[in-house]
């Protein structure tokens, strides 16, 4: 008989609603590991959860987020909220002796992810964190790629994540904007890019940063006069350096008007370039160099069931995955990691390096000097 792991989810929101819905998608999809049973749902507003629980098939609803830790028939504990509740709500559920997925950012500070990768390490829990666009299988074909030398030495890299949906001056002060919940778009979209740049080409160790805060104050809420400051970047720009000898460039920016989500880089080498954006997320655009230069030219390579684990979603080509698939497959591979008591990817640990740079760049842009990991 198929065995099965007990999940508990905290939060309702936007990424409540993809963690639900690709726990349920990952135990039909790959039958290769245990089946997920969506057992407990917790968030603030009772009417939120009892309507989750409905809505998706959770055994129970609750208000209090510390019950759900403390019940012992959870396996799996997902944090869905916002960033200021991740490291309390992630040690409670390590000391319970649960396995923790938390979104991205895991913390506000790189001191905060740390303590709670050291926390779950000594407790030999498993970890994963949210940076479910690695997961695309494109990018996978892209790393192997470059570690393959299709590339040839790679000499730039040039990534952005890039999207409007702060763009409106008029948009309500929210903890988004609050300091004290951690830094802005270098750490909400920023994490993204900076994720994916370490996953194609390794660590980072060096970094030179500027951020910047073009609207400087948000209504308190929608409609009214009052208006409280904004205490974080909206847009981040570094200059980076890799650890393997080449540099590049990320930018995070949540005021790009008419972008919906500009994730994407371009990698470029001696005997090639790669180009990829989250907007038409089954191409990657590959050019080869030292072909005839009068035919010579990007070629589009397309997401189809040669590319795995597409073919677990879909026996053809050109029929595209989507963003509630790349969280499936994150959460396959999560439980996998813990049906095997192996270290998934990426956990706490590559979440803390990824914080890491974070801070390196705010710390950059105040003392305008470059700074070394």
């Amino acid at each position: 008989m198929r065995k099965t792991i007990r999940i508990g989810l905290i939060g309702t929101g936007f990424m409540g609603k993809a963690h639900a819905l690709s726990y349920q998608a990952a135990g039909s999809v790959f039958d290769d590991i245990a089946r997920p049973v969506l057992h407990a749902v917790a968030d603030i507003d009772g009417a939120r959860a009892e309507m989750f629980k409905h809505q998706f098939g959770f055994a129970k609803a609750l208000t209090d987020w510390r019950k759900l830790v403390e019940d012992p028939e959870i396996d799996v504990v997902s944090i869905t909220t916002p960033t200021v509740f991740h490291k309390e709500m992630a040690l409670a559920a390590i000391a319970a002796g649960k396995h923790v997925h938390c979104e991205k950012p895991l913390a506000i500070s790189a001191a905060d992810a740390l303590e709670m990768t050291i926390a779950a390490e000594k407790a030999g829990v498993r970890t994963a964190s949210g940076f479910n666009y690695i997961k695309n299988p494109l990018l996978k074909y892209a790393r192997e790629m470059i570690a393959a030398g299709e590339l040839g030495e790679i000499t730039d890299f040039n990534g952005i994540h890039a999207e409007g949906f702060m763009a409106d001056p008029e948009t309500p002060w929210s903890w988004r904007c609050d300091p004290a919940g951690g830094q802005g778009a270098i750490a909400d979209v920023g994490s993204h890019i900076i994720a994916i740049a370490r996953f194609l080409l390794g660590p980072v160790t060096q970094v030179f940063a500027q951020l910047d805060t073009p609207i400087k104050t948000r209504p308190v809420k929608p409609g009214s006069s009052e208006r409280k400051e904004v205490g974080v970047d909206d847009i981040a720009r570094m200059i980076v350096g890799f650890e393997r000898g080449c540099s590049g460039t990320l930018q995070a920016n949540w005021l790009a008007t008419g972008r919906n989500m500009q994730l994407g880089f371009q990698v470029s080498g001696s005997k090639g370039t790669l180009v990829f954006s989250q907007e038409r997320m089954n191409e990657l655009h590959y050019f080869k160099a030292g072909e005839d230069p009068r035919s010579n030219g990007f070629r589009v390579i397309e997401s189809g069931p040669q590319h795995q684990p597409y073919g677990a979603f879909c026996v053809a080509g050109g029929h595209h995955l989507g963003f509630n698939d790349l969280k499936t497959i994150e959460m396959a591979e999560f439980i996998r990691a813990i049906d095997q008591g192996v270290a998934a990817s990426p956990d706490f640990r590559e979440a803390w390096e990824v914080q890491r740079l974070i801070d390196a760049a705010v710390m950059s842009h105040k003392d305008r000097s470059w700074l070394s990991l």
